[in-house]
């Protein structure tokens, strides 16, 4: 049985009360006022030697916006960090269900890695799930669309009404959180009973749940990236946006199984693991990172080229405001994992394996930054204490649970139909 070392159980808790600090001096920054805004717009200009003269009316507009924006941003960033460890360990749970479904004689000694990652996903979901409520309370103005005056004066959004309501947003959301909870536990009792003794019961029921997750999943993670994320910009739409939410969680999802496996075999457990696991691991990093990217550029290209004034807005403000970011998930989603992970005996090598899963990671992150901030933020963002002690703070939650789920079962499964030829797995 796997024991959590004191070393990172004290790693987790000293990340999450760092994060937590820095989190709540986030909240504590903000402007309390848009007088305090003004003053800060002013003191920037005369910084810069600003010699624009705006009207009166338009200066306090602006600084209402700023303000609004200003307000939003920790509530932003720990939405961010909080969906993307969410996402990332459904991620981990949709992988675990298709090496089920499609009965992958490779992947079983990994079963156990796969169930602690996906433990998250009930802890994670009721985070988002209590942001959401916070959010239909009006304690932020993340959607825009949940304001009434808005609507009132917004024929495009008011069109959206008969979907786009809190709650019938609450009641789907505690579906898709509820739903993916319930296939996990499901999972986990018959993985474990299985240990007992065998069963092939089991083995064909697992099956079966594994199939019918897979068609639930899919429906449901569609619509969660619809309600979740692409309604913060609520005029904008994108019929590839599910597939692209999709490519993002997953491969973060098997690059964390990837980094906590080679964490697991450095400390002497998961001996059963040789270099082609981690291989065909690596290899899913590797693809899926090219089928993100694909999926990126199409999404791009085809709004781009058409040029439709609000489709294209979505693309000019993250170009225009955030290019450092937008252009960078090219490279640390892309083209670094590719030049990385090309070469098939690098795929075996843990620490270039671990490189290219932070690397992935980093920019998974700022892929689910630039899909939220724009349009919650817009141009007042920044990357500051809210944003890093956000990341801590779920980040150290996130190892805590994960690693406290591997303690509760051997971390190789017992009685598998396909685990001796998972063990003796080479090529």
């Amino acid at each position: 049985m796997y024991t959590v070392s004191k070393n990172l159980k004290l790693t987790a808790i000293i990340l999450m009360v760092v994060g937590a600090i820095g989190l709540i001096y986030g909240f504590i920054n903000v402007p309390s006022s848009v007088e305090e805004v003004q003053e800060l717009i002013a003191h920037d200009d005369h910084a810069h030697d600003s010699t624009l003269n705006a009207d009166h009316a338009h200066d306090d507009e602006h600084a209402e916006h700023v303000f609004h924006q200003l307000q939003n941003k920790p509530w932003a960033s720990i939405y961010t960090a909080a969906l993307f460890f969410f996402l990332l360990s459904a991620g981990a749970l949709a992988f675990y269900a298709i090496q089920n479904a499609a009965q992958a004689g490779w992947s079983p000694v990994l079963f156990r890695v796969m169930e602690g990652i996906a433990a998250y996903v009930f802890p994670g979901g009721v985070i988002v799930f209590v942001l959401l409520v916070l959010s239909s309370l009006h304690f932020n103005h993340l959607f825009i669309w949940m304001d009434a005056d808005v609507v009132e004066h917004d024929e495009i959004i008011a069109n959206k009404t008969g979907y786009l309501n809190v709650p019938f947003f609450l009641i789907r959301a505690a579906i898709y959180i509820g739903g993916w909870a319930f296939f996990y536990r499901l999972f986990r009792k018959n993985s474990i009973k299985l240990d007992e003794g065998f069963d092939l019961a089991l083995f064909k029921k697992n099956f079966k749940l594994s199939a019918g997750f897979l068609v639930f999943f899919i429906v449901t993670e569609s619509m969660l990236s619809w309600d979740f994320i692409m309604s913060i910009d609520t005029h904008w739409f994108s019929t590839l946006f599910g597939w692209f939410v999709f490519a993002s969680m997953f491969v973060s999802g098997i690059t964390v199984i990837a980094l906590v496996t080679l964490y697991l075999k450095s400390k002497g457990y998961l001996e059963e693991v040789n270099d082609s696991h981690i291989h065909d691991l690596a290899k899913f990093m590797f693809g899926i990172s090219i089928f993100w990217e694909y999926l990126w550029f199409s999404q791009f290209l085809l709004i781009w080229y058409a040029n439709i004034p609000e489709e294209a807005v979505y693309y000019v403000q993250r170009i225009e405001q955030y290019p450092l970011l937008f252009f960078g998930t090219f490279f640390l989603n892309f083209l670094l994992p590719l030049l990385i992970l090309l070469n098939t005996e690098f795929k075996r090598i843990p620490w270039i394996v671990s490189l290219a899963g932070i690397i992935i990671l980093v920019g998974h992150y700022i892929n689910f930054y630039v899909m939220i901030m724009p349009g919650t933020v817009g141009e007042s963002w920044s990357f500051g204490a809210a944003e890093i002690g956000s990341i801590l703070l779920i980040g150290g939650l996130f190892l805590y649970v994960i690693f406290n789920a591997l303690t509760k079962a051997p971390l190789v499964v017992k009685n598998y139909p396909l685990i001796k030829e998972s063990k003796h797995f080479h090529y």
